[in-house]
């Protein structure tokens, strides 16, 4: 079970991410480098103010997983992107912002799941 869960982690992570598996736990992370972000009206390049990072834990004996995600949003893109995530059944944890004085408003969506972590990403994808 834990080669078949590693050889799609892989094929996600190859998509675009940057990962690592520490523990039993892959990380992925994506940055949005489009983001032209300041902070306190300075800007900002840091990887903390526009991410996404996802944790894919070990697979059970029905192929599912702990699946968890934070993703960096512009305040039009909450609604759409929170709204496809609860659709298909991804639990909304938290919702809020990290920075004070950034402009545009960013806000951070922390969400999880519980099912096969190639479901999750997908899911995620199409939010």
């Amino acid at each position: 079970m834990e080669a078949f869960y590693l050889t799609n982690v892989e094929t996600l992570c190859k998509r675009g991410g940057e990962w690592s598996v520490k523990r039993g736990v892959c990380m992925v992370e994506k940055s949005r480098p489009q983001l032209q972000v300041k902070i306190a009206g300075r800007p900002s390049h840091s990887e903390l103010a526009g991410h996404s990072m996802w944790s894919f834990e070990n697979l059970d004996e029905h192929a599912q997983a702990l699946n968890l995600g934070e993703t960096t949003l512009l305040e039009d893109e909450v609604y759409p992107f929170t709204w496809n995530l609860q659709k298909d059944g991804i639990v909304i944890s938290a919702l809020h912002n990290h920075w004070i004085m950034d402009r545009p408003r960013l806000m951070y969506a922390h969400y999880m799941s519980i099912e096969n972590p190639i479901a999750f990403a997908n899911k995620v994808a199409n939010a």
